[in-house]
Protein backbone atom coordinates (compact mmCIF):
# COMPACT_ATOMS: atom_id res chain seq x y z
CA UNK A 1 0.00 0.00 0.00
CA UNK A 2 3.00 2.39 0.99
CA UNK A 3 4.56 1.85 -2.25
CA UNK A 4 1.19 2.69 -4.41
CA UNK A 5 1.05 5.41 -2.59
CA UNK A 6 4.72 6.58 -3.45
CA UNK A 7 3.93 5.37 -7.15
CA UNK A 8 0.48 7.71 -7.04
CA UNK A 9 2.05 10.85 -5.57
CA UNK A 10 5.16 10.56 -8.01
CA UNK A 11 2.67 10.18 -10.91
CA UNK A 12 1.11 13.39 -9.29
CA UNK A 13 3.92 15.58 -9.46
CA UNK A 14 5.06 14.24 -12.70
CA UNK A 15 1.89 15.46 -14.37
CA UNK A 16 1.80 18.49 -12.62
CA UNK A 17 5.67 19.53 -13.42
CA UNK A 18 5.48 18.50 -16.95
CA UNK A 19 1.91 20.84 -17.39
CA UNK A 20 4.18 23.69 -15.72
CA UNK A 21 6.95 23.25 -18.57
CA UNK A 22 6.60 25.07 -22.21
CA UNK A 23 8.93 25.87 -24.74
CA UNK A 24 9.55 28.92 -26.24
CA UNK A 25 10.22 29.82 -30.14
CA UNK A 26 10.17 33.24 -31.10
CA UNK A 27 11.45 35.41 -34.32
CA UNK A 28 12.17 38.92 -33.84
CA UNK A 29 13.60 41.59 -35.84
CA UNK A 30 15.39 44.20 -34.07
CA UNK A 31 16.45 48.30 -34.90
CA UNK A 32 19.80 48.36 -36.90
CA UNK A 33 20.74 51.40 -34.94
CA UNK A 34 19.75 52.18 -31.46
CA UNK A 35 18.42 54.99 -30.65
CA UNK A 36 20.31 55.36 -27.55
CA UNK A 37 23.84 54.48 -28.18
CA UNK A 38 26.94 55.06 -26.67
CA UNK A 39 30.60 54.41 -27.41
CA UNK A 40 34.42 54.77 -26.07
CA UNK A 41 37.15 53.87 -28.27
CA UNK A 42 40.35 52.51 -26.67
CA UNK A 43 42.97 55.04 -27.78
CA UNK A 44 45.22 51.88 -29.03
CA UNK A 45 44.99 51.73 -32.54
CA UNK A 46 43.14 48.15 -32.45
CA UNK A 47 39.60 49.81 -33.46
CA UNK A 48 38.61 48.12 -30.28
CA UNK A 49 35.37 50.45 -28.33
CA UNK A 50 33.43 49.69 -24.95
CA UNK A 51 29.72 50.68 -25.57
CA UNK A 52 26.20 50.09 -24.33
CA UNK A 53 23.29 50.25 -25.91
CA UNK A 54 19.31 50.33 -26.07
CA UNK A 55 17.16 49.08 -28.49
CA UNK A 56 13.73 47.81 -29.71
CA UNK A 57 12.58 44.40 -31.21
CA UNK A 58 9.01 43.57 -32.57
CA UNK A 59 8.13 39.52 -32.13
CA UNK A 60 7.44 38.38 -35.61
CA UNK A 61 6.06 35.36 -34.12
CA UNK A 62 5.86 33.48 -30.85
CA UNK A 63 4.11 33.76 -27.37
CA UNK A 64 4.83 32.27 -23.94
CA UNK A 65 1.81 30.68 -21.57
CA UNK A 66 -0.77 31.31 -24.07
CA UNK A 67 0.33 35.17 -24.32
CA UNK A 68 1.56 36.32 -27.76
CA UNK A 69 5.20 38.01 -27.73
CA UNK A 70 4.42 41.53 -29.10
CA UNK A 71 7.85 44.12 -28.04
CA UNK A 72 11.58 43.56 -26.87
CA UNK A 73 13.69 45.93 -25.10
CA UNK A 74 17.18 45.46 -25.04
CA UNK A 75 20.15 47.09 -22.95
CA UNK A 76 23.27 45.68 -23.29
CA UNK A 77 27.27 46.48 -23.12
CA UNK A 78 29.43 45.49 -25.87
CA UNK A 79 33.13 44.94 -26.32
CA UNK A 80 33.42 45.50 -29.60
CA UNK A 81 36.56 44.80 -32.48
CA UNK A 82 36.85 45.34 -35.85
CA UNK A 83 35.30 42.17 -36.98
CA UNK A 84 33.92 40.73 -33.59
CA UNK A 85 31.99 41.72 -30.38
CA UNK A 86 31.17 40.25 -27.29
CA UNK A 87 27.83 41.46 -24.93
CA UNK A 88 25.69 40.90 -22.59
CA UNK A 89 22.64 42.57 -21.45
CA UNK A 90 18.81 42.25 -20.39
CA UNK A 91 16.09 41.93 -22.86
CA UNK A 92 12.51 42.89 -21.11
CA UNK A 93 9.58 41.21 -23.50
CA UNK A 94 6.87 42.80 -23.27
CA UNK A 95 3.74 40.10 -24.33
CA UNK A 96 0.12 41.02 -25.40
CA UNK A 97 -1.96 42.07 -21.93
CA UNK A 98 1.09 44.08 -21.25
CA UNK A 99 3.04 41.37 -19.06
CA UNK A 100 6.90 41.80 -18.72
CA UNK A 101 9.25 38.96 -18.96
CA UNK A 102 13.13 39.74 -17.74
CA UNK A 103 15.87 37.68 -20.02
CA UNK A 104 19.59 37.81 -19.14
CA UNK A 105 21.70 37.36 -21.46
CA UNK A 106 25.45 36.76 -23.15
CA UNK A 107 26.72 36.41 -27.26
CA UNK A 108 29.14 37.08 -29.66
CA UNK A 109 28.40 38.62 -33.09
CA UNK A 110 30.83 38.90 -36.41
CA UNK A 111 30.71 41.97 -38.40
CA UNK A 112 32.17 43.14 -42.42
CA UNK A 113 32.78 46.32 -43.26
CA UNK A 114 31.22 47.41 -40.22
CA UNK A 115 28.17 45.91 -40.48
CA UNK A 116 26.72 42.84 -38.14
CA UNK A 117 26.76 39.63 -39.93
CA UNK A 118 25.88 36.81 -37.56
CA UNK A 119 25.38 36.57 -33.89
CA UNK A 120 24.49 33.83 -30.94
CA UNK A 121 23.65 34.04 -27.56
CA UNK A 122 22.54 32.29 -24.36
CA UNK A 123 19.73 33.63 -22.28
CA UNK A 124 18.32 32.28 -18.71
CA UNK A 125 14.61 33.73 -18.14
CA UNK A 126 14.12 35.63 -14.14
CA UNK A 127 10.73 36.11 -13.80
CA UNK A 128 8.54 38.76 -14.69
CA UNK A 129 5.44 40.51 -14.32
CA UNK A 130 1.86 39.01 -13.59
CA UNK A 131 1.76 35.09 -14.57
CA UNK A 132 5.38 35.82 -15.52
CA UNK A 133 6.11 36.51 -11.81
CA UNK A 134 7.97 32.90 -10.99
CA UNK A 135 8.78 32.20 -14.19
CA UNK A 136 12.00 30.27 -15.12
CA UNK A 137 13.94 29.42 -18.32
CA UNK A 138 16.49 29.05 -20.64
CA UNK A 139 17.95 28.74 -24.20
CA UNK A 140 19.71 30.51 -27.17
CA UNK A 141 19.33 33.06 -30.00
CA UNK A 142 21.23 32.71 -33.48
CA UNK A 143 20.80 36.19 -35.19
CA UNK A 144 21.86 37.48 -38.84
CA UNK A 145 22.09 40.79 -40.05
CA UNK A 146 20.16 42.48 -42.83
CA UNK A 147 20.93 45.37 -45.68
CA UNK A 148 19.28 47.68 -43.68
CA UNK A 149 21.32 46.98 -40.77
CA UNK A 150 18.36 45.62 -38.25
CA UNK A 151 18.60 42.08 -37.43
CA UNK A 152 16.47 38.72 -37.02
CA UNK A 153 16.49 36.50 -34.10
CA UNK A 154 15.26 32.84 -33.75
CA UNK A 155 14.98 31.97 -30.11
CA UNK A 156 14.60 28.39 -29.18
CA UNK A 157 14.39 27.53 -25.28
CA UNK A 158 12.25 26.38 -22.40
CA UNK A 159 10.47 27.63 -19.71
CA UNK A 160 8.53 26.60 -16.24
CA UNK A 161 6.52 28.45 -13.59
CA UNK A 162 3.96 30.37 -15.69
CA UNK A 163 1.08 30.86 -14.10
Amino acid sequence: MRNLILVVCLLVFCITFAAAQGKISTEWKCDGNPPDQHSIKVPDGSGQSYNIAQGKCTAEKGSIGGAKEQEGTYTEFIDAGATSAENHGVFVDTVAGGDKLYYHYHGSQTFKDGKFVSGSNKWTLHGGTGKFKDAKGEGGCKGKGNPDNSSNWDCEGAYTGVK
